[in-house]
């Protein structure tokens, strides 16, 4: 069957091809940068929309510190940036505080660690990498980034609705959610989060679809399963994770504004409001938690498992080695898959939920720390007396390692359910979920960013400035979230503005000042990356072919960018990506591409 489908996707790429020499004089601004089909431009598309609503996302984490850090201070930047109505005389109101970790937190997970990356790398890297001239839907792919552009535009206009934006937390729990009387958050703002939440959701699905079909359909001859890079294996997972698990909260997003909207109570039952009994009766709240995490967990691992694969492929071909335990990791991908699905319940574990079904949950939950661990022991015995080249993708690489063990290791803390309970809803959590998914996903495509420039522009990022910006965000991501881990056991609660009100909590207060300057510092020291990355696009060192000397598919096109990937033949595959510092061979990297030679060793770790 395969092969039925090579010949045919054979056929398809020469008229493929000979269409886009007939329509290569025809391009114009609007059809080459805005509405294009060609993946190549779509993942820069995504990625550029990432980065601008990360900056948006990490300017509003600094207004929210600085408020926990210097509670009742005035700040001018509060009034300029809230306004009188938000920072009346420069000091923050509460509900606006909560609408800023709100609006952070929604746009840090979907819209720049889902979208940003897998978006950006997905698109890039599953054509170049399996040999295909494009997805297998160009304009499903057009469509895919569009819903996802209109999905920011509408959650950055809720910002600036009159009552304010959504204020029930990322995870919008009802009745907060659900009554749009209930707070001033309640309103408007939260409508447009719904909404764009239901269009994004629309985006991911479509993008996923064309990943799987894409790495199903169209590989190039010699392109088995077992010869893919592990990060096709990770976007392809990813892809089939987000098929199965979006389409729950897109449920629980249209069933909670029906709950908003038209009088239906799907989420609601006995709501008192300023001693006034409301018409509800019949639903539950617990029911939105688990529709919302049946997606919030596999959600962690759709952001982590882009990053994991980018890893992959980095320390491989920066280690000058094969890659440990490539069916290992293979294996691991699946494992993480699966189990991902059957943990939601302990985000729940104080719901009232019985008891019995507390320890199910935590079962598969410390199950999982299995597939987690085996990816990490081979990243380390990848690293181990490999010939290290340190660029900044590489640092980034292993500070993802880092920070997967060191965040993962909480993990066992809360997926259990007795331990959990001490700590649920405290600056712990937040210490753990921000290492192990934000902390770690960020580095991963930093260095995907670093290890892929000059694929997607054709020029060098400056490699001085490359190491400036990774080793001042790896002291201030660990100054930030390794104090919350004591302050969160010391009992400090999440989502409180201030807790002057607590005398519990006086002796905490220097440890969040000193959390906020180390947050200060890191986000600013992002203008370094930012510097860096807008200016190489223009001005950068122009790349070479194959300046890492990496053995994918990806560096065997030319450095100018077509439509089409390859002129004339697309290359064949005959070996696995990872034959770095193969005996017999004058190169310490063969590419796939290269034949094997006769009485050649076929690796398969």
């Amino acid at each position: 069957m395969s092969a039925v489908g090579h010949e045919i996707h054979g056929h398809e790429e020469h008229g493929h091809h000979d269409a886009h020499d007939h329509h290569h004089h025809k391009d114009t601004f609007i059809t080459k940068y805005i509405f294009s089909i060609d993946h190549k431009m779509i993942a820069k598309q995504y990625l550029i929309t990432g980065i601008i609503m990360g900056v948006i996302g990490i300017m509003m984490s600094i207004l929210f510190r600085m408020q926990i850090a210097w509670p009742e201070e005035s700040f001018g930047i509060f009034k300029v940036l809230l306004g009188e109505k938000f920072a009346p005389n420069g000091v923050m109101r509460n509900d606006i505080y909560l609408a800023l970790v709100t609006i952070h937190g929604t746009i840090m997970v979907f819209f720049v660690l889902t979208a940003g990356l897998s978006g950006t790398f997905s698109n890039l890297l599953i054509p170049l990498q399996i040999g295909a001239r494009d997805m297998a839907s160009g304009f499903m792919n057009m469509i895919s980034y569009w819903l996802f552009f209109i999905s920011t535009v509408i959650m950055v206009m809720s910002l600036f609705v009159e009552a304010g934006p959504a204020s029930a937390g990322w995870t919008i729990y009802p009745p907060l959610s659900a009554l749009p009387q209930a707070i001033p958050g309640s309103g408007a703002g939260m409508t447009l989060w719904l909404v764009s939440m239901a269009i994004f959701i629309a985006s991911s699905l479509m993008g996923s679809l064309n990943y799987v079909v894409t790495v199903i359909n169209l590989r190039t001859k010699g392109m088995s399963m077992t010869r893919l890079p592990l990060t096709i294996w990770a976007f392809f997972i990813t892809a089939v994770i987000g098929i199965v698990s979006f389409p729950v909260l897109l449920s629980a997003a249209l069933l909670l504004l029906f709950d908003r909207s038209f009088g239906t109570s799907f989420f609601l039952s006995d709501i008192f409001i300023a001693g006034e009994v409301l018409h509800y009766q019949g639903g539950s709240p617990v029911l939105f938690e688990h529709l919302f995490w049946f997606l919030g967990h596999p959600e962690v691992y759709i952001v982590l498992l882009p990053a994991l694969g980018i890893t992959s492929e980095i320390i491989a071909t920066n280690s000058r080695k094969p890659i440990f335990g490539y069916r290992a990791m293979i294996a691991s991908i699946l494992a993480i898959a699966f189990l991902s699905t059957i943990v939601w319940g302990h985000h729940m574990f104080i719901s009232g939920m019985n008891p019995f079904l507390g320890s199910v949950f935590t079962f598969t939950t410390l199950l999982i720390a299995i597939p987690s661990a085996v990816k990490a022991f081979n990243y380390i015995t990848t690293l181990w007396r490999g010939n290290l080249q340190m660029n900044p993708a590489m640092l980034f690489s292993i500070g993802l390692v880092s920070t997967f063990i060191t965040g993962g290791l909480t993990g066992i803390i809360l997926g259990d359910s007795t331990l959990d309970i001490n700590v649920h809803d405290t600056y712990f959590v937040v210490a753990h979920f921000h290492l192990v998914m934000g902390i770690s996903a960020l580095y991963g495509m930093f260095a995907g960013i670093y290890h892929w420039f000059p694929r997607m522009f054709g020029r060098m990022m400056n490699k001085n400035l490359g190491y400036i910006h990774f080793w001042v965000t790896a002291v201030c991501a660990y100054g930030v979230f390794f104090p919350m881990h004591f302050i969160g056991m010391a009992g400090l609660p999440r989502r409180y503005y201030t807790n002057t009100a607590f005398p519990l909590f006086d002796d905490l207060a220097d440890v969040n000042v000193i959390i906020t300057m180390f947050a200060i510092i890191g986000a600013a020291f992002q203008l370094v990356f930012l510097w860096n990355f807008f200016y190489s696009i223009f001005r950068g060192k122009r790349a070479p072919m194959n300046p890492w000397r990496s053995n994918t598919l990806e560096w065997t096109a030319p450095v100018e960018h077509m439509h089409g990937n390859w002129p004339g033949e697309i290359p064949e595959v005959y070996r696995w990506p990872y034959d770095y510092s193969k005996p017999g061979h004058d190169d310490d990297f063969v590419p796939q591409n290269v034949p094997m030679k006769e009485n050649e060793e076929v690796l398969h770790h």
